[in-house]
């Protein structure tokens, strides 16, 4: 049984030509940007800071202090779905500011805690505030603005994601050796907010053209597409396959330091993930200029490959100072287009209207195995005593995530939206 393409169902859109799109949507990329940074930076890499330092601080054993993270990516999976609707009902200010408050108290309360209890409902909070900043979330306010452009609109936001890395994350390893753990999240998410806010109020003034004319779609075909969208392999062909890739990466991003250590010393390893996270940004800014011209799903089976490769030659060339550089490289290149990517695939082959939902669902399938990688490769990691089994893990992950992205059924394409 053949399966129209979902885009075939609402009414046709107008499109404004890419460089007006781009120039009218470009406020709200930068908005974005800013947000991904704030977002990644207090509710990703800041979460390996604060085990480390609520560690040291009242000697609370690590797991506690996971485990109170794990509850906080397990509880924003279970919010993703609902962005959608939300940016729909107040507005994609609305709901980004909100999110970045939430964050900021929850990250405030997480590292201003007395007793480990306390870790959990902050994780509450700040689990709010990620579904609200977060990838998916800055998909969806973005094909407010973009149809043409989108995978280089989201590209160029989801820098923010890499660049936090340089920025937020050693903001706060340096403001918490000089002041201490609380008074350092606590100054840095009010220098935050007092930047972001205005930003967010400045760049995101208009609704988006492409919001218009979305909402002039006959609501009851709209529910009717996502409804036959969301019951079909096409919708599963993009959720596991990234889900799959995701607990892959993430898991192994985690347990990088450990691993290097060893390997590199402390100031190889230092090195090594200063380079995987500029070849991550590197590599989001050039697939992201052509991304919306390429095959996308070949080109995410030849990036889940080329991450498996990187692994392999950690796995087979320990010994080698150059291969173990070059494996981190050859997988950090393709650590941000993973976040990327399908968003970009949702886009070519599902409805605008149905584009939030299925951004949503696809993002809380893949938050829930990001929450189960870090924890696994650990427990395989002290049942086998060094890390090969991750390694063979996380390439099987890979190699699996890439059949599956290329296995979906014939559909009929509407025109100039190819795969």
């Amino acid at each position: 049984m053949s399966i129209t393409h979902p885009r075939t169902l609402t009414a046709p859109m107008i499109h404004a030509p890419a460089e007006t799109e781009f120039r009218r949507g470009w406020p709200a990329v930068l908005t974005c940007f800013c947000v991904a940074i704030f977002a990644w930076g207090f509710g990703f890499y800041g979460q390996a800071v604060f085990v480390g330092e609520l560690h040291a601080m009242h000697g609370w054993p690590v797991s506690t202090i996971a485990a109170a993270t794990t509850l906080c990516y397990f509880s924003g999976a279970c919010l993703i779905p609902f962005v959608h609707a939300a940016v729909e009902r107040a507005g994609p200010r609305l709901l980004m500011i909100g999110g970045a408050l939430l964050l900021g108290v929850g990250a405030t309360g997480f590292s201003n805690a007395a007793h480990p209890w306390q870790l959990f409902i902050a994780g509450l909070v700040m689990a709010a505030g990620w579904a609200a900043t977060s990838g998916p979330a800055i998909a969806i306010v973005l094909a407010r603005w973009f149809d043409r452009r989108r995978g280089f609109a989201i590209s160029l936001a989801l820098n923010g994601a890499s660049a936090s890395g340089f920025t937020v994350a050693p903001l706060l390893v340096r403001l918490s050796h000089s002041i201490g753990l609380p008074h350092a999240v606590l100054s840095s998410v009010l220098a935050g907010w007092a930047i972001l806010v205005p930003v967010i109020l400045w760049g995101m003034r208009s609704p988006g053209q492409v919001a218009a004319q979305v909402a002039a779609a006959p609501p009851e075909s709209r529910r009717d597409a996502t409804r036959r969208t969301l019951r079909t392999w096409q919708f599963w062909s993009v959720a596991l396959p990234f889900a799959l890739a995701i607990a892959a990466q993430v898991g192994f991003i985690v347990h990088m330091v450990a691993f290097l250590l060893p390997l590199l010393g402390a100031a190889g390893t230092s090195l090594a993930v200063t380079c995987s996270s500029l070849a991550a940004m590197f590599g989001r800014l050039a697939l992201g200029t052509v991304i919306d011209r390429l095959p996308r799903r070949g080109t995410t089976a030849v990036c889940l490959l080329s991450q498996a490769c990187g692994l392999g030659l950690l796995l087979a060339m320990p010994g080698s100072t150059k291969a173990v550089y070059l494996g981190i490289v050859l997988f950090g290149l393709s650590v941000g287009n993973l976040i990327t990517l399908p968003a970009v695939i949702v886009h070519a082959e599902f409805s605008p209207a149905s584009f939030g939902v299925v951004i949503g669902l696809s993002g809380a399938i893949m938050q829930f195995a990001l929450a189960f990688g870090p924890g696994v490769f650990g427990v395989l990691h002290d049942a086998t005593g060094d890390y090969d089994v991750v390694l063979m893990l996380c390439m099987a992950l890979q190699v699996t995530a890439a059949g599956l992205v290329l296995c979906r059924r014939s559909v009929r394409y509407a025109a100039g939206h190819g795969a």
